[in-house]
């Protein structure tokens, strides 16, 4: 007989995000970008592998081949990072060769949101502080 889901106050989750997994054509190609994409992010090779990833704010980014079980671009869950002002960092995605997705839209508290692309076609969130009426586009 199966116990069920656990209980609320055990969940196992206990901290942030450890990791966020993209599927890419070339990771070279992508490690590249992402380095100009994200200014803060540093290069990590965790010990005793050949595998090389990016942290970004206490986040592992992993680029990783895509495949047949896991194509790049946009199918499911996107994850939106925390930004000090959504125009800027938008813009800064758009040089770097990120096309737009979805969005500006205002959400709450004066934050907005919108998806970029990056040139494997995955989408990336933005989320800040951002006023309504200075960039066209919608969700």
């Amino acid at each position: 007989m199966s116990e069920g889901p656990l209980a609320p106050e055990s969940a196992p989750i206990s901290h942030p995000i450890a990791a966020v997994k993209v599927h890419v054509g070339d990771v070279q190609q992508a490690l590249a970008w992402y380095l100009r994409a994200f200014d803060q992010a540093c290069r990590h090779r965790p010990p005793g592998t050949d595998f090389e990833c990016l942290r970004i704010a206490g986040v592992q980014l992993e680029l990783v081949l895509a495949d047949q079980k896991v194509g790049s671009g946009p199918a499911g869950s996107v994850v939106y990072w925390r930004v000090d002002c959504l125009a800027r960092a938008r813009s800064h995605f758009l040089v770097l060769g990120a096309t737009p997705y979805r969005g500006p839209l205002a959400i709450e508290s004066g934050l907005g949101i919108c998806q970029v692309r990056d040139p494997w076609g995955n989408c990336i969130g933005l989320r800040g502080p951002w006023k309504p009426g200075g960039e066209a586009g919608q969700l």
